[in-house]
Formats: C-alpha cells, sequence, structure tokens
C-alpha cells in the first residue's frame, strides 16, 4: 500500500527518479512551446515584408528559423501553430518526422513505465506487456495491435486491459505521440506535462464533443421505504460498509443519504453516490457513460444536478456533509465540492472517491478534506490522464493510497463489492485511515433515504 504517488515508497534510488520524470516532462513542453513561437515568427506577415526591405539580412533570419524549425540540430521537425504551422505539423505527423519536443516526452514516459515496473514486474519482464511496450517503441502500431489482440486471445480482453492499468496513462500517451493520428496529440501532451486533458489519447474525441449529448436538467425523487432493501443494507459506517451499500443499491439510478448521530451528538448526513450503469451509452438515469465520459471535465452534469436536488429535498442547510462516491459517483462527489452554491448550503467536510478519476478536481472549501482510494490494476482512474503510480503528486492535504489487489481482471476489480473486500482483507490499514477521517460520521444512523435520481 502507498500514499500518494505508489513510487515513492519504493526506495530512495527510485524515488529520486520522479522528479527528473516530471522535470523532462516539464523540458518537452518547453520544447514544444518554443517551437509554436518560432513558427509564430516565421509565419508572421511582418517576416515577408522585411524581406524586401533588407534581402540579405531577412534571407539569414528565415534560413536560421528553418534551421531551428526543421533540422535535427535544432528543434527536429518542431512547425505548429497558426494556419501555416498546424499544416505543417499535420504533414510531419503523417510522414513521421522526427520531433525534440516529442523525443524528450517519449523519454520521460518511458521513464514513468520504468518506474511503474519496480510494483508491477510485468512492465519489466518479458511477456504481452513488454512485447507490446516495445512494439510501441519502435513505431510499429499494428505489431503492437497483433500483440494486444494475441494478449486478449490468450487472456481475455478485460485482463489484458487490467495488467495494462498501472501505467494505461503513459501508454497510452506514448502510443499517441509516436501513431499517424494528429488527433490524439494534444490529450497526450496534458499527460505528458501533468495537466488536465480535454480529450482522450487514444482516438481524440474531445470532453466538449461528449457534453453536447449530457444535457439533462436532472431530478431526485425520495423513494418509499423498502425493509426488504434497508435491511440489506450494511449496519455500520465504515467506508468499507458505504460501499457494500453501493453494491446492494446497484447503478440504476439509485443513491442514498444516511442522517447520522455523531459521537459527539451532533446529526449530520452521508451522501452515497454509486457509479456508472454498464449498458447503453445513454439512458434515463444520469449514471450513463456519456454522463461519465463528460463528468471527468465538466463539474455540472445531470448526475451532479440531480443530486443537488436531492440534497435540498432531504438534508437541512448549513449541515455538515460527507460525500462518499464510487466510480462516477467519486467523479461527482469532488465535482459538488467545486460548485459554489453547494458549497453555501451546505458544509461539504469530506469527500472520499473510490476507483474514480479525480485528481485535477479540487474543492472550492479548502477545508474539505479528499479521500482518493485506488486498486492499481483498476483501468477506470486512469481517466483522467494520471495513473495510479503517477509521478505527479496530488495535493499535499489530499490521502490517496493506492495499492495492488490480487485480482487483475477488469471490470471485476473495479466493482464496489470488491473495492469494498479488498479495504476489509487486503489493506485494512487504508479502511482505518478513512474511517478515523470519517470518525465524526461514525455514529447511530437515525434515518437512511433512498433517491432515485433521472437524467430529465
Amino acid at each position: 500500500m502507498t500514499s500518494g504517488s505508489g513510487i515513492r515508497d519504493a526506495g530512495p534510488d527510485v524515488a529520486a527518479l520522479a522528479p527528473v520524470a516530471r522535470a523532462l516532462g516539464k523540458a518537452a513542453g518547453e520544447i514544444r512551446a518554443a517551437g509554436r513561437a518560432l513558427t509564430a515568427v516565421a509565419t508572421d506577415p511582418a517576416l515577408a515584408v522585411s524581406l524586401g526591405r533588407s534581402p540579405r539580412t531577412g534571407l539569414r533570419a528565415v534560413r536560421a528559423l528553418a534551421g531551428a524549425l526543421t533540422s535535427a540540430a535544432g528543434l527536429g521537425y518542431a512547425p505548429d501553430g497558426g494556419r501555416l504551422g498546424r499544416a505543417a505539423w499535420l504533414g510531419g505527423v503523417l510522414t513521421s518526422r522526427e520531433s525534440l519536443a516529442v523525443a524528450v516526452a517519449v523519454t520521460s514516459l518511458e521513464l514513468r513505465i520504468r518506474l511503474c515496473s519496480v510494483r508491477h514486474p510485468e512492465f519489466a519482464e518479458d511477456g504481452p506487456v513488454r512485447r507490446l511496450l516495445d512494439a510501441i517503441a519502435a513505431d510499429r502500431q499494428l505489431r503492437a495491435l497483433r500483440v494486444l489482440r494475441q494478449n486478449v486471445r490468450e487472456q481475455g480482453g478485460e485482463r489484458a486491459l487490467a495488467r495494462l492499468a498501472p501505467s494505461l496513462t503513459e501508454v497510452m500517451a506514448w502510443n499517441a505521440l509516436v501513431d499517424e493520428n494528429p488527433f490524439n496529440d494534444a490529450a497526450a501532451w496534458h499527460i505528458v506535462t501533468g495537466t488536465r486533458p480535454d480529450g482522450d489519447p487514444l482516438l481524440g474525441t474531445s470532453i466538449g464533443a461528449w457534453a453536447r449529448w449530457d444535457r439533462g436538467a436532472g431530478r431526485a425523487e425520495v423513494l418509499p421505504a423498502d425493509p426488504a432493501l434497508l435491511a440489506r443494507l450494511d449496519p455500520g459506517t465504515s467506508v468499507s460498509g458505504h460501499l457494500r451499500d453501493i453494491a446492494v443499491l446497484g447503478t440504476d439510478g439509485r443513491m442514498l443519504i444516511h442522517r447520522v448521530t455523531g459521537p459527539d451528538g451532533v446529526t449530520r448526513h452521508v451522501v452515497v453516490l454509486p457509479g456508472m450503469a454498464f449498458g447503453r451509452p445513454r439512458n434515463s438515469s444520469p449514471q450513463d457513460l456519456v454522463g461519465a465520459v463528460t463528468a471527468v471535465g465538466r463539474n455540472d452534469s445531470p448526475y451532479t444536478r440531480a443530486v443537488r436536488k436531492a440534497l435540498a429535498r432531504v438534508v437541512p442547510e448549513g449541515t455538515e456533509v460527507a460525500l462518499v462516491g464510487h466510480s462516477l459517483g467519486g467523479i461527482t462527489a469532488l465535482n459538488l465540492t467545486e460548485l459554489p452554491d453547494v458549497n453555501r448550503r451546505w458544509r461539504l467536510t469530506h469527500a472520499v472517491a473510490v476507483g474514480s478519476p479525480v485528481d485535477f478536481k479540487r474543492p472550492l472549501d479548502p477545508a474539505t478534506r479528499v479521500v482518493s482510494l485506488v486498486n492499481e490494476h483498476d483501468v477506470v482512474p486512469n481517466l483522467e490522464g494520471r495513473s495510479p503510480v503517477s509521478v505527479f503528486p496530488v495535493p499535499a492535504d489530499w490521502l490517496e493510497i493506492t495499492w495492488v489487489d490480487r485480482s487483475h481482471d477488469f471490470p471485476q476489480c473495479h466493482n464496489a463489492g470488491v473495492y469494498a473486500q479488498s479495504l476489509d482483507d487486503v489493506v485494512p490499514e487504508a479502511r482505518d485511515r478513512v474511517d478515523a477521517l470519517l470518525e465524526p460520521y461514525r455514529g447511530r444512523v437515525e434515518e437512511t433515504v433512498v433517491l432515485r435520481l433521472h437524467d430529465r
């Protein structure tokens, strides 16, 4: 188990390489920016005008700019930015012209994957994962696809994907930078520099494109008390108990709110948010695939809107609230902490995200305590562009705990019930740390309200 990045506890020599990988990523970004700046100068109409006034000096300047932008002794092939620069850049991508910025970026990604192999030997040992990385390194996308296809045939798609999960973000970014698809490069550069992407590094689809399909107003209705359902809920108030409650609720649009009397006699509320429903990309609940992709990059989604309405129906204003969410529920929990109107109406003291890509979310109230729990073979937490063993740390006041579970199959290892069992049996010390943070909410459950959420 590790707190924070999975590399930090791997030994002093390995830990010292994490800043090197970060520095290389930053340097790659600066080199790319230099190429854009030189492109802007080279394509500035004023340069053409100056050629007429001073041809000899102007030609020397043009040759110097051209050498810097296209020569191996300069920035490699680095035109970018503006209409002409983007056209030249696209031509370079399609013809696999070498770029110094990309070379440095790939070096950073390779080092991150090597650091990952300290905790996950399959990234270094001879096998399907290593063969896939070798094919990407050789710019052999077809060979990489054949290796992946063979791995899927031999082990199944779920296990093949889960084996890559500890560093899937870096693998996808690496592939995006060396393939001939120009549309996924922007997302890859965000991964290289540790910033928030607005698209995926596989195809390059922007979150904005998904958001056009995700415009529901969100709605919440209180369901009649169901004794059979309430009897199946976990009687405790541990974080693993909340995850078992999520497993009971399922992903058909239900959520629940516990009214709890804490050990100090104060009434508080715990909001429990399930994750994404598998099936059709769009359905009548806000817990669909389209909503999940949108929520990663936007804090206002139908799920967020529906939960806000649920809180307004059940939780008195000014009350202390802890949000516990799994997968899309964890994303939604962090999204709620970013919204001014939610922070004005309730005191969001804790947000616990389990198996969720939330690394670029930031609560509006600095007093809100954030917890992120991740099984390193779970693919979903990679979707925001940061791997579970990333060299980029989360904020110092966050508690991020990652661990290696014996379950390497996806989506099984992403299941809320599996996370609950893992916290109880594999990393009970992680469960105990989170429960200690949630101590004010670990009292007597006075009432449980189950609500159904609708997209519209």
